[in-house]
């Protein structure tokens, strides 16, 4: 037996529409249940799951990530020479904003070039993945919240922010829309020599595009975790991406992107 969570396949109807359902698969059967296996328990008001409907087939769903999504803690400039590029200050502390759940995008399923905006620039980041609770947290104890390093892409629309800071508005616009996170599968932290010095890569067609290495970011994983806690509890399930390295650019409808941790392919989706 094994917890899942899942959307059914339903032909026209775009999965993103659809509702998720927790379930449990048993051999080939998919039995969905009331609620997420982890409310449930000896201390809790519903000490078992109970089964609705009728069984499915594994055919007839398309099997999703088994964690309610959490929310998106994106850092800024944390490579010096990034914020010179976009002629940025170089910041004495981090930056960060936030994207919707509706901004991940997973299992190399193509982004969809928004009609909004004529200039839509890819950021390439190592994406952590928060795996307990916390709050405060102290640089010395912040390796405790993360086992698992993902790449992700923070697709900008660089016109649309623009506008924003000439107008000294919010950039959510221009960073929190669908999709506009493309997340890759999460390897082990200890697969790494040095987590301190993780090299990675984006290319677009075949060609190198850009690249950076950890030991380059102006503040390391721990100091990240340790000072967006001070402002909000991190939770299971959040991601947080840790900053892009010099070398944005724009992408086009027909790219192709790969994203690589050291020489290890991660992500692999299409602009269309």
């Amino acid at each position: 037996m094994r917890i899942i969570r899942f959307v059914d396949v339903a032909p026209g109807i775009p999965e993103q529409w659809q509702e998720p359902h927790w379930g449990i698969l048993v051999d080939d059967a998919v039995y969905a249940v009331d609620q997420a296996p982890y409310l449930t328990g000896p201390h809790t008001d519903r000490p078992t799951l109970h089964v609705i409907g009728t069984p499915r087939k594994l055919d007839q769903i398309r099997l999703l990530a088994p964690v309610t999504p959490g929310k998106l803690v994106c850092v800024g400039r944390n490579y010096a020479e990034h914020a010179r590029e976009l002629n940025n200050p170089v910041p004495s502390e981090p930056v960060f904003f936030l994207k919707p759940d509706t901004s991940l995008l997973v299992n190399n399923k193509p982004f969809y070039y928004p009609p909004f905006s004529n200039e839509i620039h890819y950021e390439t980041e190592i994406v952590l993945r928060i795996c307990r609770v916390g709050r405060f947290i102290v640089p010395q104890f912040a390796h405790r919240y993360y086992k698992e390093i993902g790449i992700g892409i923070d697709f900008t629309a660089r016109d649309l922010q623009q506008k924003a800071k000439e107008k000294g508005l919010p950039w959510e616009m221009a960073k929190a829309f669908e999709g506009s996170a493309p997340v890759s599968a999460f390897v082990p932290l200890s697969e790494f020599l040095d987590p301190k010095r993780i090299y990675f890569r984006l290319e677009i067609n075949g060609k190198v595009v850009q690249q950076g290495n950890t030991a380059d970011m102006l503040f390391g994983f721990d100091d990240l975790i340790s000072y967006v806690s001070r402002f909000f509890t991190l939770k299971t399930g959040d991601l947080l991406f840790t900053g892009t390295p010099p070398g944005v650019g724009h992408v086009q409808k027909g790219d192709r992107l790969q994203a690589f941790l050291e020489d290890k392919l991660m992500l692999n989706f299409r602009i269309i």
